[in-house]
């Protein structure tokens, strides 16, 4: 097929062999993938509930900040090290009677909670030892607490580059 124009033929190609078309196509095209793939991020990932009771969430902080500060009254100090399927703490106090005969310990990913372990190691002599799943790359949390979850103490470490954490709540 073919037009003619003041004595011309121009040959007419069908619209879906010309490239303008399938440009302008394409850009709508691009948002509603890009669209696609944003809403099946957002359905497989879950971020959490905001809190419906802030008051009972201040009294939690409070109670988790006399935690620390009760850590640090009893001068108790840690020392962790973490190797791929184990890890050993070093609980040391200025009294060995407040050096407690079993700790939590909460191995927390900032982001995935799927990632968490929770571990109650027993020991002797202030020394704490237990078989954890491996730990991926990235930023970790570490919490110890006694039995009676009276006291805490907290460390983060950027693993696998540090792998002895030491835990110090008043700071020095």
């Amino acid at each position: 097929m073919s037009v003619m124009v003041s004595d011309k033929k121009f040959p007419v190609t069908p619209w879906y062999k010309q490239g303008w078309p399938w440009f302008l196509i394409a850009l709508p095209a691009t948002a509603v993938v890009a669209g696609t793939i944003t809403l099946v991020i957002a359905i497989k990932s879950w971020d959490g509930l905001v809190v419906d009771d802030y008051y009972k969430e201040g009294k939690a902080i409070v109670r988790t900040i006399e935690r620390t500060e009760l850590a640090k009254q009893l001068g108790l100090t840690a020392q962790l090290k973490v190797r791929s399927n184990s890890v050993r703490v070093e609980v040391s106090a200025s009294d060995l009677d407040n050096v407690p005969g079993a700790i939590h310990l909460t191995i927390s990913h900032p982001t995935q909670s799927g990632f968490d372990q929770m571990l109650t190691l027993r020991g002797q002599g202030g020394v704490f030892e237990g078989a954890i799943a491996p730990l991926s790359t990235g930023r970790w949390l570490f919490q110890l607490e006694n039995e009676s979850r009276n006291w805490r103490m907290n460390g983060t470490a950027y693993l696998p580059t540090e792998t002895e954490i030491r835990i110090d709540p008043s700071g020095s």
